[in-house]
């Protein structure tokens, strides 16, 4: 049963890294929702910070203010660039944002599911 659960918050992490920005950019940029999408997905790039920790990856740690990319001071940076008036500025703010929003949701899926 526990495998099962542990399976189950992999595959909704992932999910929404990989599949929820393109729902996200054709709410938000209707127009552009391709571009928005795949912009969303680049911002995936702040997942470069775990090459400075050792071990790189640790199934069992918390990305949230363990890495540098990953703090609350780097999430105060991510608003900030909503404040550009680009939809392309806007969207790498709300992909950075949800890519906080989605670890923190896989360490509470840890916490309480594994």
């Amino acid at each position: 049963m526990e495998w099962d659960i542990c399976i189950f918050r992999h595959i909704v992490h992932y999910s929404c890294h990989l599949l929820l920005p393109f729902v996200f950019a054709r709410l938000f940029w209707r127009e552009n929702w391709r571009n928005a999408g795949l912009i969303m997905l680049g911002t995936m790039l702040i997942d470069l910070d775990h090459l400075l920790a050792d071990p790189i990856f640790d199934p069992n740690r918390c990305s949230i203010g363990f890495h540098q990319l990953h703090t609350w001071w780097a999430a105060v940076i991510y608003l900030s660039f909503f404040a550009v008036p680009s939809w392309k500025w806007r969207a790498i703010s709300v992909g950075c944002l949800w890519h906080l929003c989605t670890d923190s949701i896989d360490c509470l899926l840890r916490v309480y599911l594994c």
